[in-house]
């Protein structure tokens, strides 16, 4: 799997916005005090050993990548982009990640649909992650079975978590601010939502600028305004789907935590978010 450089990130003049932060200020105050101390993820440090299971734990076998795991294993602030090593390195992603919550003896995969497996067939989300049921990292259920997940906008579990579905820590996303987009490449139903590679930004292996209005997002919590937390009177549905919201900007690496609207350039996170994907456990 390999990282894009951070200098490709910004190759084109709108690439890869980061406007979360302010580098002239120093750290991002609302970023920083949403993520967990460095020391809290030592799976990600090149040397440290994940800390064995809890058999006491509760169960946990889903969570949403957070954005400074991303960082680290991407080594650059603006995270992957849409180049995440194929289907292949996004599970990577989720187990390498899960190991540094003591979750690594799990087998983890990534929520993504591609156009082309190993076989030459699309590859289907819904079909890669097993039958359930999936909690978070604070034991609360997100969804007993598929047919919990593709309910409705949001997964049929513990209210308390599927109104913002929390990261490998159980951090809410809202925490970080406008970042509820989560890659998905699929429609409604968690099946590949569209044929044209650039869809997947090439089966996940593409940072380029590619992919603008094509790959599809579901959200983490839904969009305030329009559908979402509170509705617009009169406003047009759509803003509260987990799965399967609205395409993104494109493929290229960038972070954007602002409340903007559609956001500006072609990154993947341009829109409300940095990139994040779903990983999901075979077993509780």
């Amino acid at each position: 799997m390999k990282a894009p450089a951070a200098d490709a990130a910004t190759g084109a003049p709108d690439a890869a916005p980061v406007i979360d932060t302010d580098a002239s200020a120093g750290p991002d105050p609302v970023a920083d005090a949403a993520l967990p101390a460095q020391d809290a993820a030592p799976a990600l440090a090149e040397d440290a050993a994940p800390p064995p299971p809890d058999a006491g734990a509760p169960p946990f076998s889903f969570f949403v990548t957070s954005l400074q795991a991303l960082r680290t294993l991407s080594g650059s602030e603006h995270g992957f982009g849409g180049d995440l090593g194929g289907l292949e390195g996004a599970d990577g992603i989720c187990q390498t990640i899960a190991e540094g919550v003591g979750q690594g003896h799990k087998t983890w995969r990534a929520f993504l649909s591609a156009t082309e497996g190993p076989d030459g067939q699309p590859v289907h989300a819904i079909e890669r992650i097993g039958q359930g049921p999936w909690y978070d990292a604070n034991g609360r259920l997100v969804a007993e079975n598929i047919e919990g997940l593709l309910s409705g906008d949001r997964p049929a579990g513990d209210p308390q978590t599927i109104d913002d579905l929390p990261d490998e820590y159980g951090v809410p996303i809202s925490v970080l601010g406008d970042a509820h987009d989560v890659v998905t490449g699929s429609n409604p139903q968690g099946r590949l939502d569209s044929a044209n590679p650039a869809s997947t930004c090439n089966d996940w292996t593409s940072a380029e600028a590619i992919g603008q209005n094509l790959v599809k997002c579901g959200h983490s919590f839904p969009r305030m305004g329009r559908g979402g937390r509170p509705p617009r009177p009169g406003g047009p549905p759509g803003g509260a789907s987990w799965l399967s919201d609205h395409p993104l900007r494109g493929c290229t690496p960038g972070v954007n935590l602002i409340q903007n609207g559609p956001g500006e350039g072609t990154c993947i996170g341009c829109s409300g978010g940095y990139g994040a994907i779903y990983c999901f456990a075979l077993s509780p």
